[in-house]
């Protein structure tokens, strides 16, 4: 019974090392306030985007990340509450999840923070590419259906495409302008994401967007 004991003792502290663990331990961020005024002209910024999968590992500063989440979806008309991103029948279904190094985080546009939800570094589950799991930030896109009320199921599917597509390319955008580099990526164990990020059946994985400086 002893040897039982300890090989399930041994057992629980292997898992536990290499499983996300539901974050008490990680902190809200608030981040930064987003600097709007700078940057590059549009048509610049559309003759410099691109897709790159070769990212230094270094991490992001804390005002860049700001900026790029606001850029991403952020709320730009604080009467409204609309965002930087078209919704279809602004139903602002899409939610943006950060994977770093030290957790997953997801991102309140209204509060303009970040809410820890696991501790853990997941960031190698967030595409198949090898470089995912060394790039600093893995931005994941998820449609929560129970927003969408007033559609059906082929158009539920629809919108949250699109909507999608609109935050990537503002990501892209944003990149190009900043001179990070970017990819947006679907190749995705999905089942196995989902499970790790403890989503509920109505929580839908849409696509993956890896963001970093450029590899030196």
């Amino acid at each position: 019974m002893k040897k039982l004991s300890l090989m399930a003792t041994c057992m629980v502290l292997v898992f536990s090392s290499i499983s996300p663990i539901f974050s008490e331990e990680l902190k809200l961020i608030q981040l930064p306030k987003p600097q709007t005024d700078g940057g590059k002209p549009l048509m610049q910024v559309l003759k410099d985007r691109s897709s790159s999968r070769e990212f230094s590992p270094e991490k992001l500063l804390i005002q860049a990340l700001s900026n790029l989440l606001w850029a991403a979806c952020g709320i730009n008309r604080p009467d409204s509450g609309k965002r930087t991103a078209p919704s279809a029948v602004n139903y602002q279904e899409i939610d943006i999840y950060v994977a770093v190094n030290d957790g997953l985080y997801l991102y309140d546009a209204k509060a303009h923070m970040l809410k820890p939800i696991l501790s853990g570094d997941i960031r190698a589950l967030t595409g198949r590419q090898p470089f995912v799991k060394d790039a600093p930030i893995n931005l994941i896109y998820v449609a929560d259906i129970s927003k969408m009320t007033r559609s059906t199921n082929e158009d539920k599917d629809l919108f949250s495409a699109a909507n999608t597509g609109c935050i990537a390319q503002n990501v892209y955008l944003f990149c190009a302008s900043e001179g990070l580099a970017t990819v947006l990526r679907a190749s995705i164990d999905r089942p196995a994401l989902a499970k790790a990020m403890n989503l509920r059946p109505d929580q839908k994985i849409i696509l993956s967007q890896t963001v970093g400086y450029p590899k030196k």
